[in-house]
């Protein structure tokens, strides 16, 4: 082992290329290098170096680095440059290195769905507080928050358990992951991403289940391994406060490398405070109260500054270690370690709720929520009948949730925990066939364990007994195989297709003790067949056009089949286990076209019919169609496969290289939304979000990167709101005739990073400039009102 730890082995001597910015001579980060024959790819390290001998004969090396033109080389023609390349900044890509969408590095050029990237060079410069806030940089994914401490993409008309979340090529879905608003996201932290991508359309063909309005795909830090016989000693100090929220955040990581062992830890740490609204917008935003219990009574408190949304208060710290053995040139070992978990906060939109004229809770709060993960990958290259390379995954996930609320003047506090152990196994195969022909193909078991508790506390008393659970005792597992081939029709068409099998079972046992269930048992066995077609057609190299046909499910998970809550004043939902897979349909057409290197334009246009879909119906429970539930009598609800669902729409960008430095992106996304009613009417898609977009105007040269940018999204009228949203009027503000809507706002923005040198780097940045106090569309609290942000970045190496 001490061997091995200092780096003294029998490894050939590696062939090291250096990679740097064409103007600036600074060391890329990042940058790929990909070759099919030999079938082999690398990643430059944080000097801007990477390994190449295993490119040795190599007659075409794509290289690639987001911001920068690429560069086709073979392996002499780097060889008589003695191994130094430089890259030309360049923003019109058409092509990319991915890996969500087979979970192997491919171009997009062969990818028949639309997938976007997120650099760490852009997260650099717009310093996102959270994961979901990075997300909303593609600005093709919506962000709607419940609270400071949240964040729920949506995308192309689904949100939640109908988007699948992958880190690292592991499931980040549970089975306890709901139809409502999730927050899991802002488990990742955005320090520690070598890359992220959104692949827009179904997933399941790879992923499985709830992968039907899209996937995102974070690829955590990779430890980096010593080029030469002298240790490799990297890493990164970052640290940032804004005004908004007086958030002040630390994170730090360091990248100890030898010739085969390699390791890497980065911690985390972030606090906000109560987040401050804009002071232009709709008064009914604003809420001037929050309750504090004193001397055993629960007092409304009228707060001094009334922007200020309490309670919104929360910190986080997130924790990853990893270990990476590479004994030779075929195999690879690395072990992950991540840990994240938030202080408890206050669930704001439930805050808002008025009973009798006052607050209508003196508590509502999400507990710590936490997450911890451990995965062990192997990868081995070794070409052979079965395949080039393999990959196995195994892993262990541990989440923990809770909720805690107690209604004002009621001594009664309710506590529900939820505990899901997840456990995975994912082996990966690829193999080239011929010289047109790649084959993917893999097996996947997955198996969640729900353990779900409730307590009453009587405050006053200090008696606590036991109450009832959110979920019934529970086992979710999938068990899949798949097969994906890529075949290269011409040097210019590229066709895709495949399929997979999936059989999930889920067994429950209800506790009949507190609500009069009539069983106390339930359990789903079923398969799901899905697959999908596809092209890309590239008529010359300065356009594309891509085409898939595909399909996709969601099997019903414990939160579908097994929970007890209350969705809105008056109503309630209680388990069925009556239920079935739902399947989504989905044909989308995307063409993208550079024009003399100045002007990209970028359209894709789908259509997606979701059929039996899982959606909240009117119920009865022992023949009553209403319950008593907390104090209040309550229309019943359940989960049952009632509708039909369509979204379609378009999602529309264009960039722009101007002279001295200069450029401008925009993207727009326009979608519709409808699912059908128990009586045959039609209502809006919840999560069909309004037109919404981004555009930005940049500037780089040298040292500095200026960008101005505006974010925004249109109305969307009463009549227009989902049924389900049109009866929560303490999340919306209200029109003329005194109904919620969604009003449509914009922001305007600035950023700023310089480079005070190679290793140190400043940035600052003023968000929604002009003070506006808006509220994204289904979100139960105000975006932040004028923020300065200050950040300072220092690099060792």
């Amino acid at each position: 082992m001490l061997c091995f730890t200092f780096g003294i082995s029998m490894q050939i001597h590696a062939q090291t290329i250096t990679i740097k910015d064409q103007e600036s001579l600074e060391l890329i980060e990042f940058a790929t290098l990909l070759s099919l024959d030999p079938n082999v790819f690398a990643t430059t390290n944080s000097n801007g170096q990477a390994d190449i001998s295993a490119f040795k004969d190599a007659e075409k090396i794509e290289i690639r680095s987001l911001g920068y033109k690429t560069v086709v080389k073979n392996y002499a023609e780097l060889k008589s440059a003695n191994f130094e390349l430089l890259l030309e900044p360049f923003i019109l890509h058409l092509d990319e290195v991915v890996v969500s969408a087979t979970r192997w590095r491919q171009t997009t050029g062969n990818v028949p769905s639309k997938i976007v990237l997120i650099s760490p060079k852009e997260i650099a410069l717009q310093n996102p507080q959270t994961a979901a806030d990075m997300l909303s940089l593609s600005g093709k994914v919506y962000i709607q928050k419940s609270q400071q401490g949240g964040g729920s993409p949506m995308i192309r008309g689904f949100a939640t358990n109908r988007l699948l979340y992958s880190i690292d090529g592991i499931r980040l879905n549970n089975a306890i992951f709901r139809g409502g608003n999730i927050q899991n996201v802002i488990n990742l932290d955005p320090f520690t991403l070598e890359n992220t991508e959104v692949l827009f359309g179904p997933g399941s063909l790879i992923y499985g289940s709830d992968a039907i309005g899209g996937v995102m795909s974070f690829q955590t830090l990779t430890p980096q391994l010593s080029l030469n016989n002298s240790p490799l000693i990297t890493g990164k100090a970052v640290t940032r406060y804004a005004s908004a929220n007086n958030e002040k955040t630390g994170h730090f990581d360091v990248n100890i490398g030898w010739e085969k062992w390699a390791l890497l830890t980065s911690m985390s740490y972030w606090n906000y405070d109560h987040l401050r609204q804009g002071s232009h917008g709709p008064d009914d935003y604003i809420k001037p109260y929050y309750v504090q219990r004193q001397d055993s009574i629960d007092r409304v408190i009228t707060q001094d500054d009334v922007l200020l949304q309490i309670p919104s208060a929360y910190s986080q710290i997130n924790l990853m270690q990893k270990v990476r053995f590479k004994p030779n040139e075929n195999w690879d070992f690395q072990y992950s370690f991540h840990f994240s978990e938030t202080s408890p906060y206050g669930r704001y939109d439930r805050h808002n709720r008025i009973k009798e004229g006052t607050a209508r809770y003196a508590e509502w709060n999400y507990g710590p929520q936490s997450w911890m993960l451990n995965n062990l990958t192997i990868t081995n290259s070794h070409e052979n009948a079965l395949y080039d390379q393999l990959t196995l995954r195994l892993a262990h996930q541990a989440f923990e949730e809770s909720r805690i609320d107690r209604s004002l003047n009621k001594d009664d506090r309710s506590t529900q925990v939820e505990d899901v152990k997840a456990y995975s196994a994912n082996l990966d195969f690829v193999k080239t066939i011929g010289l047109r022909h790649t084959v993917f193909y893999g097996v996947e078991y997955v198996l969640n364990d729900i353990h779900s508790t409730g307590q009453v506390l009587n405050i006053s008393t200090g008696i606590e007994t036991e109450g009832p659970a959110r979920y019934p005792q529970s086992t979710w597992s999938s068990m899949a195989v798949y097969v994906s081939d890529e075949f290269k029709a011409s040097d210019n068409l590229t066709l895709v297709g495949g399929l997979r099998f999936n059989q999930f079972m889920l067994n429950a046992e209800f506790d009949t003790r507190f609500y009069p269930f009539p069983f106390t048992t339930a359990s789903i066995n079923n398969g799901a067949l899905t697959g999908s077609i596809g092209a890309v057609f590239r008529p010359t190299d300065n356009w594309v056009i891509r085409t898939n046909l595909g399909t996709a499910f969601r099997s019903p998970n414990v939160d579908d089949m097994g929970k007890v809550f209350d969705s809105e004043p008056g109503t309630v939902t209680v388990p069925n286990p009556d239920l079935e897979a739902e399947y989504a349909y989905n044909v989308d057409l995307g063409i993208a076209k550079v024009f003399n290197d100045v002007v990209k334009l970028d359209v894709t246009g789908y259509y997606t019919l979701l059929q039996n879909a899982l959606v909240r119906r009117a119920f009865t429970l022992n023949g009553q169609d209403s319950i008593f539930y907390d104090g209040e009598l309550s229309q019943v609800q359940a989960i049952q496969n009632a509708a039909v669902a369509r979204v379609y729409g378009v999602q529309a960008g264009v960039e722009v290289k101007l002279p001295a430095g200069f450029s401008f992106t925009s993207d727009l996304n326009y979608q519709v939304g409808e699912e059908e009613l128990d009586d045959g009417t039609t209502s809006p898609a919840r999560h069909a979000a309004p037109m919404f977009g981004v555009s930005r105007l940049s500037y780089s040269a040298n040292k500095l990167s200026l960008q101005f940018y505006a974010m925004y999204q249109a109305e969307r009228l009463y009549e227009d709101l989902p049924l389900e949203e049109q009866g929560k009027t303490e999340i919306y503000a209200k029109d003329v005739n005194g109904n919620p809507y969604a009003p449509a706002w914009y922001t305007l923005n600035l950023k700023v990073m310089y480079h005070l040198s190679e290793d140190l780097s400043a940035s600052a940045g003023i968000e929604n400039l002009t003070d506006i106090r808006y509220r994204p569309y289904s979100s139960g609290i105000s975006a932040p009102g004028r923020s300065f942000i200050f950040s300072v970045r220092a690099k060792f190496q």
